[in-house]
């Protein structure tokens, strides 16, 4: 394949995913833009071909050899069983960085206290291989009604328990529900097809991807810091941070001062600049962080 011609076909989540991966992309060094009636975003890189699909149709269209790469939950591999090849886990969502969990959930009221007490009720929702493979590892016997989304509302009225995956657990508070039980934790994963991952040009460009979006993984928690030092407090200030790798030191021109500069966990840095300060640093200027590649 020339490198003139060659394209790398890449599944985007579509819906509540989209601006959380499209922002992942920017930090990483790619600008997206799709129309609003499109299923075609663009990209500034011609050998990528994007192309905007529902988080659960990725995963049979890698296998099948459709798309060569996607980014698609963990839960949608499980509920296809689709064949694919692993790249890298990247934990980000539609509301925060926590894994998503699917659950079994009911009404706060209901008499299912486990799994066993599904036995000869109906349950609604998405994930029916999750759903099925749930069942039979139980021993329990349970209909299973597909649900287009807004499985909470049917709960006490076509379905005795629901089958969803949540994120903060606000939606089931708000219906009145409780979980049960945890049936899988999942996260975002950027998978490929298993002939893409054969081709030469194409996995070293999915290669090429995985360290720069894991670069902008990393930088979402990360921050860096720089100051002017004393000499005399050295020793001190260095033993206030909790640098993520050893930090650099550089002369001035005054040789009773050092300049310091470090990366640090975004959270923890409130805390830490008055204490700095406080021991004798000065110039201190935190500035964001694109890409951390370790």
């Amino acid at each position: 394949m020339s490198s003139e011609s060659a394209k790398l076909k890449l599944g985007l989540p579509k819906g509540s995913l989209q601006e959380a991966t499209f922002s992942l992309f920017a930090r990483a060094g790619f600008t997206m833009k799709v129309d609003s009636r499109s299923y075609q975003p663009t990209v500034n890189d011609s050998e990528i071909e994007p192309i905007l699909l529902r988080p659960q149709e990725i995963p049979k269209y890698l296998e099948s050899g459709v798309i060569d790469a996607g980014l698609t939950g963990l839960d949608w591999i499980e509920d296809t069983g689709a064949d694919v090849q692993l790249v890298t886990k990247l934990q980000y969502s539609k509301a925060t960085n926590r894994v998503i969990r699917i659950v079994l959930a009911v009404a706060q009221d209901s008499d299912i206290q486990s799994v066993k007490d599904l036995e000869g009720k109906r349950i609604a929702t998405e994930y029916q291989g999750i759903a099925a493979d749930y069942l039979s590892r139980n021993g329990v016997k349970a209909e299973v009604d597909f649900s287009w989304g807004a499985c909470e509302v049917k709960v006490g009225t076509v379905a005795d328990a629901i089958i969803v995956n949540t994120e903060t657990g606000n939606s089931l508070r708000a219906h009145n529900l409780r979980i049960v039980e945890e049936i899988l934790q999942s996260t975002t994963q950027f998978v490929c097809s298993k002939a893409a991952w054969s081709d030469s040009w194409k996995r070293e460009k999915i290669e090429s991807l995985e360290i720069l979006l894991t670069g902008a993984m990393n930088a979402a928690r990360l921050v860096g810091l720089k100051m002017n030092v004393p000499k005399a407090k050295e020793e001190a200030i260095l033993n206030l941070l909790s640098f993520i790798d050893s930090p650099t030191i550089s002369p001035l021109r005054n040789s009773e001062w050092v300049a310091v500069e470090v990366i640090l966990d975004e959270s923890k840095v409130r805390s830490l600049i008055p204490k700095l300060k406080r021991e004798g640093a000065t110039g201190l200027v935190e500035y964001p962080l694109n890409k951390v590649i370790y």
